[in-house]
């Protein structure tokens, strides 16, 4: 057997395993996949004739047409199905190898959610996010704040009905960068400005994350699932338990907090989402 490293984890591979084979043993489709062999780039022609070597080390980097801005971000929030929020985790001292962890599992969008925190501290964090969200091809999206947001290099902005106006968040973040907006119940949803790339859903059941808010409920999911028009997220209280309740009432994306943040093994528990979710080929900017 050889030994490679690949995104800085060690796996064995038999001998005569191309760069192809190893990026489609990773559930990968090497048509979207950049490759840095041993510190040089490869071309994608020779993916399918380089075979890996004892000793190789790889980078691989989930790649999207269109580029990292402007109609490729939406590109990316189109085929997302997963979205997990998180704090810095200063407590627990972690945060590169939990973001590395739940991303290399197959979350599409993270989210850095501090509400406390001053912008000098999201300024500090944000570039972990960043570097985590390109090396894996996913959208690293600010909690709140707009300004941040877009001296952070941040790909959009999440933002709550009672936060800056839509309207004035697109102001600041100019065309390109993706604004989400929640929505707890039928008339938000309905009066949502166009000017949100996506909205989310919930919470669908109450959630120690948003103390005070009530749940709105299935009812809610079925709302929007009957009258999206953008891509939607399903959010609140959703874990591997009850994520079935939730695409039965017609969501196919979600959002989630604790069922990854506190699982003991994140990756796993992303993995378990995933399964449980329809297939990304399912998953249309209605859905």
């Amino acid at each position: 057997m050889n030994r490679v490293v690949a995104n800085g984890k060690p796996f064995e591979v038999e001998p005569g395993t191309t760069v192809a084979d190893f990026v489609r043993a990773r559930d990968l489709d090497p048509r979207f996949v950049v490759v840095e062999r041993n510190g040089e780039p490869l071309e994608r022609a020779r993916y399918a004739e380089v075979a890996l070597e004892d000793g190789d080390r790889l980078e691989l980097v989930r790649a999207v047409a269109g580029g990292s801005h402007g109609g490729g971000l939406r590109e990316r929030l189109e085929r997302s199905r997963l979205y997990v929020v998180t704090d810095a985790r200063e407590g627990r001292g972690d945060l590169e190898d939990f973001l590395e962890a739940i991303l290399s599992a197959g979350v599409d969008i993270v989210q850095l959610r501090e509400k406390e925190a001053e912008a000098g501290d999201l300024l500090r964090w944000a570039p972990v996010f960043r570097a985590a969200a390109d090396r894996h091809g996913s959208l690293f999206i600010l909690n709140d704040r707009p300004d941040v947001a877009l001296a952070a290099g941040a790909d959009g902005v999440h933002v709550g009905q009672n936060d800056l106006p839509v309207g004035a968040v697109r102001r600041v973040l100019g065309p390109e960068l993706l604004i989400g907006l929640s929505t707890h119940r039928a008339a938000e949803w309905d009066a949502a400005p166009p000017e949100a790339d996506h909205l989310t859903a919930g919470p669908v059941w109450e959630t120690p994350t948003k103390p005070g808010r009530p749940a709105a409920g299935l009812g809610h999911v079925r709302h929007a699932a009957a009258s999206a028009t953008r891509p939607w997220f399903a959010i609140g209280g959703i874990d591997p338990t009850n994520v079935g309740e939730v695409v039965a009432a017609g969501a196919t994306r979600i959002v989630v907090v604790r069922a990854v943040t506190e699982a003991a093994d994140p990756a796993a528990a992303v993995r378990l989402l995933l399964d449980r979710l329809p297939e990304a080929d399912r998953v249309s900017g209605l859905g």
